[in-house]
């Protein structure tokens, strides 16, 4: 199918906005069509009725990603039960205004009371730190998807040894992943973004930081490792060596599993998209790494660019698989649609440099972090500073919302509406598993 004539990256979403909606429905209506003609309508569900505004009622579904075999969920409560897992999710009506109470209507669920015997989030936020509340992820879930990765860790990885098992622990992924993917279809689903997550932290311990991590001979180190999430294809006398070397570390043992149950689970499209952000990820690895060996600090906003790749980008972009359903690649890629994950992604790493302050100050080395930049390149005391960083991160969350709400009203297409909400709620969900694990995290004493 060829790709819709979209809008000049340069134009501006209010002066596009009717051709850009019209031009989008048209080619998802044509790969509808495609889709159906090929393979048979009934690979194409219709979405549920909705009551709130919806696009045209000629515009069918696009294709969803290939099912997983579900494995029911725990019971949950009735208002927080997840979608189906085919199926595009309801429309939802556009904002009110940018940056209002209408973006959460849209983008956001309505906060629910917390489950029976779930409180509220443990921990105080940072003060003057623009969040979203939430209630406590389902206690259920988050059992089941903590018991089922331990067991991952351990059986199917060997991930760490039994001296780190606190620590492991002590992370509370699956209160994290719950939090952050509320419209998981089932347990199985909750486990694809998980096992990833996971993952991405033993790299980042073992190869970067606190695990014997050095930016010495780190550059080699992620090559290798990315070779698990995106295969090497060489001679029939070396492929044999390097499927030996998936198995030699516990990181890249981590990655070759965690990225054969997404693939399993992932369109082509969503696994590829994957990658790429991984990439994006291992590049700000190593440009911390250089800045370390050179007892360097950038200035402000290169640490801040430097930031845009080595951030929590790679976990918000895969909402759609983890939800059941795929925003189309053209969509994903449209520039409005990267600068909404993009600011996405810079907000909820701000957000780790906040409240990992004061663990890293307490660590041996000098650590870089927004407030410790900031600090040093524009003379501020560290109060100041870390002060300053919540203003740059509150800046960074409202621009996240404006631009969100202008492609929601821009676009008005389910799929792209449900992932912008995904993400949304993943912002959300990392806010609140920062504020609440007080086993990792600690605010500094500056109010």
């Amino acid at each position: 199918m060829p790709a819709p004539e979209l809008p000049p990256p340069q134009s501006s979403l209010p002066e596009a906005a009717s051709q850009f909606g019209e031009r989008v429905l048209a080619a998802v209506m044509a790969h509808a069509r495609d889709v159906k003609a090929a393979i048979g309508p009934a690979a194409v569900p219709p979405g549920p009725a909705s009551s709130s505004a919806s696009p045209p009622a000629a515009a069918p579904s696009v294709p969803v990603a290939p099912s997983l075999p579900v494995v029911p969920a725990p019971p949950v409560p009735a208002a927080e039960a997840p979608r189906p897992v085919t199926g595009p999710g309801p429309a939802l009506p556009g904002p009110s205004g940018l940056g209002t109470a209408g973006l959460r209507l849209t983008l956001r669920q309505e906060p629910q009371a917390p489950a029976p015997g779930a409180g509220a989030a443990e921990g105080t936020p940072v003060p003057g730190l623009y969040h979203h509340p939430l209630p406590e992820p389902d206690p259920v879930r988050v059992e089941e998807v903590s018991r089922r990765i331990k067991s991952w860790a351990l059986d199917e990885v060997s991930l760490y040894p039994d001296d780190w098992e606190e620590e492991f622990d002590g992370f509370s992924v699956g209160r994290y992943m719950v939090g952050c993917h509320p419209d998981a279809p089932s347990i199985d689903h909750l486990m694809l973004a998980t096992r990833l997550m996971v993952a991405e932290n033993a790299v980042d311990d073992c190869y970067c930081e606190d695990h014997g991590g050095s930016p010495d001979g780190l550059g080699e180190r992620l090559l290798l490792a990315h070779t698990a999430l995106d295969p090497l294809h060489t001679t029939e006398e070396y492929q044999p060596q390097w499927a030996r070397s998936l198995h030699s570390d516990a990181p890249r043992r981590a990655y070759r599993s965690a990225m054969e149950y997404f693939v399993g689970a992932a369109s082509p499209s969503q696994a590829d998209r994957f990658r790429h952000d991984m990439a994006r990820l291992h590049m700000g690895y190593l440009a911390e790494a250089a800045w370390a060996q050179m007892d360097h600090v950038p200035e402000v906003w290169e640490y801040l660019a430097m930031r845009q790749f080595n951030n929590f980008r790679p976990c918000p972009t895969i909402t759609d698989t983890v939800g059941g359903y795929e925003l189309p690649a053209d969509l994903h890629a449209h520039p409005a649609m990267q600068k909404v994950i993009a600011l996405a992604g810079n907000a909820t790493t701000i957000v780790n440099d906040l409240y990992s302050y004061t663990k890293e100050l307490n660590t041996p080395g000098r650590h870089l972090n927004l407030p410790v930049v900031i600090a040093e390149r524009e003379g501020l005391s560290d109060r100041a500073a870390y002060l300053k960083a919540i203003e740059v991160h509150n800046d960074l969350m409202h621009a996240f919302e404006r631009e969100a709400a202008a492609l929601t009203a821009d676009c008005p297409v389910p799929q792209v509406q449900r992932f912008l909400r995904g993400v949304a709620a993943w912002v959300d969900g990392n806010h609140n598993w920062h504020q609440s694990n007080t086993y990792r995290y600690s605010l500094p004493d500056f109010w």
